[in-house]
């Protein structure tokens, strides 16, 4: 929109003014960017033309602005989003447990109990946030919205209560009570302050407020008010109002409503027998004399026959006096159905708040009774409309009942969203403004079929998990701790969870994908290896190992056999189950079992269990799990095994397939293929493939001296080792 009040300015400005020809001509154009972990919208000056290289090494520091279309939510406000998320949910869960029982919630009394009740943990959260911001208190923090916002929402929600959600049962009873509680509660006249002036006058029937104030009790059915003040009538000088009064008096205490009664019939019953009354009270005033009927202060009598004349239901004196005392339309209607209409029901509401309205029209600069005209007129869409102009929040949440009862109905449009949709992603695009209400937002998305699910997938990929050891080791935190002891915490833990709420397990996959590639880049391959296990991702994982085993080359076996204590646990419990192997590619599998007993045999050897470390040795060489590129590594390793002279611990059998596999090496390298069976052993030693090989000169050394022992001492028997 172009009007001011919609106008934004850059501070401070992107250029002066005046030299917008200027910035034209440099080639200059504002562009924007919109951020994909909140609402935040980046504004900065970039080229619309094509530029050199060169051109762009002269560029002087540009401001970049951040705007954002909505406040993020803050102090009270805050805490309303957040506790009235928690009805949202439950609001869901009942909504989901009658889809799985294939029940419709207007047939079961039960259910529609509950929506009630949440409906009404709606409002009262409505009314304390209103009572809280109203109070004249110390905060630590300026309010977001003022009470007024929040009396807004109460009165809104609370007509939509009364007007779609009655007590079941109560569904076709006479409406007038609840709307005229409903106006008494909301929109208090008179006050309780004009009350206390009246009462403290010896002679207050000569107070120019003293009328209109009786006139409003009575309108309004406060009773106990008007008889106060009609016995104080007993003190007047005219005898024909002090009779009158204590006429009156019993009509108005005695007033039949519907509450009073077990049955509808009893209570029309008691309303005809209350009007007749009332006709007689007429025919006694129209028989008081002209000259009796003013007291020098105020033509009494005319006050008094406005009073009987509402009484009597009479709609032009009610409408008289409603203009007279300032109300508006719906006090009209509200009085409607408890003199004029008493048996004036829900479904007749619309025709009689048109007749009112075509009088006394409301006030369409007014969004809180807009919301309530169209509410009372039977229009949901505008009523969902005018409500999200009011406040985004209120509109979410009727939409979202007003679907759970069928006042809207559940077809998507075009776009594929439906009404209700449309409003609750509204809303949670709102709550985006502030990245930490994550949670809540992407439940409301949740709720709203594929398209919300989509959105709600989105953002949770794009959550900063926080993985990154801090700088600053004292803060660390206990989150950061947890983390690296393996257990699931902070932010990662509410991820994980809410995509196990909402049966997200691809999403939760690549969160974990996500997860794992951070703690890659901290090198911290345990958790890289245990998140691309949780993930599935057999290619991370393999990239994992292949990172392992590169430390194990730049780094060498110290360096190596350090981060194998930290990543053997992890590989361990990576599922080599069938169900693994059908998930994960062979040849991956192939490389994993390779990397476990790589990480076992140098665990071992560290720990001083020589005889186990050589049971890997052979037990890798005999299963074929190393890669022949790793071959010359493992034999040169086996060095130190092989000159172990407290015990012999490979058998001649062992110790003739260790030789297989050295001459099979010097075989496929003499034939040109050192790249295969080299490359690694090439760069460990740093010297090419010469060096690798005399390297391997002294593990054939090692090898004919440890053969040599076996056939002198007899070491696993007679050997047909030399038949390989």
């Amino acid at each position: 929109m172009s009007t001011l009040e919609h106008v934004s300015h850059l501070v401070p400005p992107l250029f002066e003014r005046g030299a917008m020809d200027h910035f034209r001509k440099s080639g200059e154009t504002v562009s924007i960017a919109l951020s994909p972990r909140d609402n935040t919208i980046a504004v900065y000056a970039s080229f619309n033309v094509r530029m050199e290289q060169t051109a762009y090494s002269q560029l002087k520091e540009r401001q970049i602005y951040l705007a954002s279309a909505q406040q993020a939510p803050l102090s009270e406000r805050r805490v309303f989003v957040t506790d009235t998320s928690v009805i949202f949910a439950a609001v869901q869960n009942l909504m989901k447990e009658a889809r799985e029982q294939n029940v419709e919630l207007l047939q079961r009394e039960s259910e529609m109990k509950v929506v009630t009740k949440l409906a009404n943990d709606y409002i009262n959260f409505c009314k304390e946030c209103c009572m809280y911001a109203s109070q004249s208190i110390a905060r630590s923090e300026p309010l977001q919205f003022n009470a007024e916002h929040y009396r807004r929402l109460y009165t809104c929600f609370s007509l939509f209560a009364v007007l779609y959600l009655p007590e079941p049962g109560l569904e076709d009873i006479p409406v007038g009570d609840e709307l005229m509680e409903w106006l008494n509660t909301h929109f208090i006249e008179p006050s309780t302050q004009e009350g206390d002036e009246l009462s403290s006058q010896e002679q207050p029937w000569e107070d120019p407020a003293f009328w209109p104030y009786l006139t409003r009790t009575s309108l309004r059915g406060l009773s106990k008010a008007s008889a106060f003040f009609l016995g104080v009538l007993s003190r007047h000088p005219s005898g024909y109002l002090q009779s009158l009064s204590q006429e009156l008096s019993p009509l108005l205490t005695n007033h039949p409503r519907l509450h009073h009664f077990s049955a509808e019939r009893d209570f029309a019953v008691a309303s005809r027998r209350w009007k007749d009354k009332v006709k007689t009270l007429r025919l006694e005033l129209d028989r008081v004399p002209e000259n009796e009927r003013d007291d020098g202060f105020e033509n009494w009598w005319d006050r008094f026959s406005d009073i009987v004349g509402i009484l009597e239901g009479r709609t032009e004196v009610i409408k008289k006096v409603c203009v007279e005392l300032g109300a508006d339309w719906k006090e009209v209607c509200a009085v409607w159905g408890i003199f004029v209409d008493t048996r004036l029901r829900r479904q007749d509401l619309p025709e009689v708040v048109a007749q009112v309205l075509d009088e006394m029209p409301s006030d369409p600069t007014d969004r809180e009774d807009s919301v309530h005209t169209s509410l009372i007129l039977g229009k949901p869409r505008q009523a969902l409309s005018e409500a999200a102009q009011l406040d985004v929040w209120l509109a979410a949440h009727l939409a979202d009942l007003m679907e759970s009862i069928e006042v809207i109905d559940a077809e998507s449009d075009d776009a594929g969203f439906t009404l209700r949709e449309h409003y609750v992603l509204s809303y949670a695009e709102y709550l985006r403004s502030d990245p930490a209400l994550w949670r809540i937002a992407v439940d409301y998305m949740y709720s709203c079929g594929e398209v919300g699910a989509g959105m709600a997938d989105q953002v949770l990929m794009r959550i900063p998990l926080h993985l990154q050891s801090p700088k600053d080791g004292a803060a660390a935190g206990e989150e950061a701790s947890r983390i690296r002891s393996g257990h699931l915490a902070g932010v990662l833990k509410d991820v994980n969870e809410t995509c196990y709420e909402h049966r997200r397990e691809g999403i939760r996959r690549m969160v974990c994908r996500i997860a794992a590639h951070t703690f890659i880049r901290e090198k911290e391959y345990g958790l890289a290896v245990s998140y691309c296990t949780s993930a599935e991702d057999w290619p991370g994982l393999g990239r994992v190992i292949d990172l392992v085993l590169e430390e194990y080359i730049e780094q060498g076996p110290a360096k190596f056999a350090l981060l194998v204590s930290n990543i053997a646990p992890s590989l361990h419990n990576v599922p080599m189950d069938a169900e693994t192997t059908l998930r994960a590619p062979a040849v991956f599998l192939h490389r994993l079992k390779f990397a476990v007993r790589f990480a076992e045999f140098y665990q071992r050897r560290a720990n001083g269990d020589v005889q186990g470390a050589a049971f890997d040795v052979v037990t890798m060489f005999r299963e074929e799990i190393v890669p022949k590129p790793w071959w010359a590594v493992i034999l040169c390793d086996s060095i130190e095994l092989l000159q172990y002279s407290d015990t012999m611990l490979f058998t001649s059998a062992d110790a003739c397939l260790l030789i297989q596999k050295l001459e099979e090496v010097h075989i496929r390298v003499a034939q040109g293929g050192g790249e295969d069976y080299l490359a690694v052993l090439s760069r460990i030693v740093r010297g090419g493939d010469k060096h690798a090989l005399q390297r391997l000169q002294v593990v054939r050394l090692a090898l004919a001296r440890y053969y040599a022992r076996c056939g002198a001492i007899g070491v696993g028997g007679k050997s047909n080792g030399w038949n390989y």
